[in-house]
Formats: C-alpha cells, structure tokens, sequence
C-alpha cells in the first residue's frame, strides 16, 4: 500500500512524530483515510470534525471575530483549525479542511470553494508571520467528488511539508549512505 495516507504514516513514525485532525466539509473522511494505513496508531493522534461554525471555535480556538466577520469557509480559518487541533490534541502536526462541498453555497462562497491547511513544527518557519500554511482550492464535480478531492489535497500538502521538513545536514547524511547520489 502506497497511498498518501500510508506516505504519511510511514513519514510520521519515521521521524517519531503525531498528526491531528480537524475537518469541517470533510465530516472525518481524513482521518478515515489515515486510519486505514497500516500502523496508523504509531502516528495518529485523533481528530474533532467541527461541521457546526460555533464548534470551530469552541474545541478548536479559531478566533470568534474572524468568523462572525468571514464565515466558516476562510483560510485564516483553515491555519487555525490546524493549529487548534495540534494544540488541543498535543500533535506535531494539524491539518484541517473548511469549504463548500454543496448543493449550495454557504457563506456567500461558491460550491467548490475549500481551503485546506497545516501547522507543524517546521511550518512557517521562513515567514515572518509564521502560522501554517494553506492551499485554496477551486474544485468541481459532485458533492462526493469535492469531499474526496479536499481529502487528496489535504494530505498532499502535509506529504509536501513532510518532505520539506529535512534539514539540509540530515540530506548530506543520507547523501552518504547512498554513495553520494
């Protein structure tokens, strides 16, 4: 199995690091897909699926003013989401997804409308404002279709951020062992 969940997993126990979760138009199919890799719970701290726009701020600390004036579907939420679950879940990692997966659309954003996002220990590290990272989406396709794509998407982004996550003396290492190729 090489799925991107299973990617990420491996990553993850391999450095001896957790993921959390927060998902919104997701409704948990994050941490459906994390939890089908095995030895996911080497990993996988748990995750909150706040659907209800009051409970991203409740369990997950996205700033109540930021919601009342932009709505639930936001990237400044999205980092949030991510950072709010990493902290309430004591994880290395957050990553969350906010967006419009239809028939309708909420928030005066369009179906299609996703933000999804992570916070870890690396994230942001070169940006002066810091706080994670995020990747707006323009999707289309059925409700299904939308969800399952966010899915992808979010865990691509922490497989990105994984990745990056080496520092330049660990790749000189592993440059040795490998002959120097």
């Amino acid at each position: 199995m090489n799925s991107p969940a299973a990617q990420v997993v491996r990553l993850l126990t391999v450095k001896g690091q957790t993921l959390a979760v927060a998902e919104s138009l997701t409704g948990g199919l994050v941490a459906a897909e994390i939890t089908a890799a095995p030895g996911a719970s080497q990993a996988f701290r748990g995750s909150v699926t706040a659907y209800a726009t009051e409970l991203k701020h409740e369990l997950l600390g996205v700033d109540a003013t930021l919601l009342s004036k932009r709505g639930a579907v936001d990237p400044q939420v999205a980092v949030q989401m991510a950072a709010g679950v990493r902290k309430a879940l004591g994880a290395d990692w957050g990553v969350a997804t906010t967006g419009v997966a239809g028939p309708e659309p909420q928030d005066g954003k369009p179906v299609g409308t996703v933000f999804v996002a992570v916070d870890g220990p690396s994230v942001g590290a070169s940006d002066a404002a810091g706080g994670g990272k995020v990747t707006a989406l323009r999707l289309n396709g059925d409700r299904a279709e939308i969800r399952m794509e966010s899915v992808r998407s979010v865990l691509a982004l922490l497989l990105e951020e994984l990745a990056s996550e080496q520092t330049g003396n660990e790749r000189a290492q592993d440059t040795e062992r490998n002959g120097g190729f």
